[in-house]
């Protein structure tokens, strides 16, 4: 019989979503992960936030087939604040390159959430507020959550995933990993 693992790896920023360094980035490698996982899906190098990687190949494609539309949930510090109008078209659903997103919620965070501070800090402009949304998709096309807070005119500074499925982010630090069960991130 063989043992599946499940990881929980908060992604620090800049890092890679595999295991081999490229362009002089930092890969997963750099993190002491069980040698027989790899990631269950990507996150982007400027992103960061929770990452699964499992050595179970059946549920990694379970995860990531669009047909069972699971939600990925984000913390997005956006440029400017976007009231409840301004997210209705998230909602909806907004067209990115000519294909029109699954609808997701989305709205303000108030209080913004408390990540520590990011390195590189984020861009501020002295005279351009920012504000942190909250958004769940059921889909997680190749920087969707950027293009998306773009497409309603409220550019993404900082994007942070806190959960995928049951899963949640928690207070796990950035670099850090546990070991989770699968029930603990879909229902079985």
């Amino acid at each position: 019989m063989h043992s599946y693992r499940y990881i929980a790896f908060n992604k620090p920023f800049g890092v890679l979503s595999q295991f081999t360094s490229e362009g002089g980035h930092p890969a997963l490698s750099e993190y002491s992960l069980p040698k027989e996982v790899y990631a269950a899906g990507r996150l982007d190098r400027d992103s960061e936030g929770l990452l699964l990687l499992s050595n179970d190949g059946r549920f990694i494609k379970r995860l990531l087939d669009p047909e069972f539309a699971h939600p990925r949930t984000y913390h997005v510090q956006v440029e400017g604040v976007p009231t409840d109008s301004d997210l209705e078209p998230l909602a909806q659903g907004v067209v990115i390159r000519g294909y029109s997103t699954r609808p997701c919620s989305a709205q303000l965070i108030d209080p913004d959430p408390q990540f520590p501070s990011r390195v590189p800090p984020i861009r501020v402009r002295k005279n351009i507020p920012d504000s942190w949304i909250e958004m769940t998709l059921t889909e997680g096309k190749n920087r969707q959550v950027r293009r998306m807070t773009a497409a309603i005119g409220f550019p993404t500074l900082r994007l942070v995933r806190v959960g995928i499925g049951k899963l949640e982010l928690g207070t796990l630090a950035a670099g850090d990993w546990k070991e989770v069960q699968k029930e603990d991130i879909l229902p079985l």
